[in-house]
């Protein structure tokens, strides 16, 4: 098992120097092949490959190498992230539970046990500070110390949003692998539904994809089983209850709704995790 672990790091100013002419050499090797492939590609239609350009480097590229990357954020913070395999990670116990999780805006995760996981909307409750900071950036004179200071106030508030962003996804996902064996979700397309431009903003500011993403690396480290349900699965639409599917529940307007077959009273996004949860565990079988 493969596992990364980053740190902050804290470097005098020989240090720093020596990180920034590290940047800069790592700047013109990837400029250096890219100008070289783009020249390969337009004379002879062929490409240069990473272990091409590896060999490049270095004619004897020996034994299998585990990296440490340092890395500097924008408010200036430096980073070392060191890529260690043969991790041994603690499993959770086995509980014989199965879960659907339906992704919303207002709840970010709504469970078919009926449990609403609350969206917490990190940039829409720090947009007011931030416009202020951009403004304060977008008055001082390019080039000047103090546009510099305004940058990075700017950075810090962007770098504080994703901060806590990440924290609450993790606290989250965390508690789903820990107490479930099988979790269903939805293969959403995030992308194309960030073109929605009135919900874009909310829809990246909720981070389905890196809910997603952390659900499927822990749930390999855990031995636990992410099912991931088709993004056309009418989930909304079927009643839970009997199977019958009532076309008119596809207005997202329509938060309950009665179904018209056996008359079983839904919550729409409680309904539609139950579905995701039955599909789920159908395919699995």
């Amino acid at each position: 098992m493969e596992k990364a672990y980053k740190f902050r790091l804290y470097p005098n100013n020989e240090q720093e120097q020596q990180i920034q002419r590290t940047f800069g050499c790592c700047r013109f090797v990837f400029n250096y092949f890219l100008a070289m492939r783009i020249d390969l590609y337009n004379e002879n239609r062929e490409t240069l490959g990473y272990n091409a350009c590896c060999a490049a480097i270095s004619k004897r590229v020996k034994g299998r190498i585990l990296n440490a990357t340092v890395s500097q954020s924008p408010s200036g913070k430096y980073y070392v992230s060191i890529c260690c395999t043969d991790v041994e990670i603690p499993q959770y116990e086995a509980t014989g539970e199965a879960v659907g999780l339906d992704m919303g805006l207002k709840d970010i995760a709504i469970a078919s046990d009926g449990t609403a996981h609350p969206n917490h909307k990190h940039l829409r409750n720090s947009e007011k500070k931030l416009a202020r900071a951009q403004r304060r950036l977008s008055r001082k004179t390019r080039g000047s110390n103090n546009r510099e200071k305004a940058r990075v106030k700017v950075a810090r508030i962007h770098e504080q949003i994703e901060n806590q962003r990440n924290d609450a996804l993790h606290k989250l996902t965390t508690g789903l692998v820990r107490d479930y064996d099988v979790i269903c979700i939805e293969d959403l397309a995030v992308r194309n539904m960030l073109r929605n431009h009135k919900l874009a903003k909310s829809i990246a500011d909720a981070s389905w994809g890196e809910l997603s993403r952390q659900l499927r690396y822990k749930c390999e480290w855990h031995g636990k089983a992410l099912i991931m349900v088709d993004r056309f699965f009418a989930s909304s639409q079927i009643c839970g209850a009997c199977g019958t599917k009532n076309p008119e529940v596809k207005d997202l307007a329509v938060r309950t709704w009665q179904c018209p077959h056996c008359g079983a009273e839904h919550d729409r996004d409680v309904n539609a995790a139950k579905n995701i949860l039955n599909e789920g565990l159908r395919r699995l079988a």
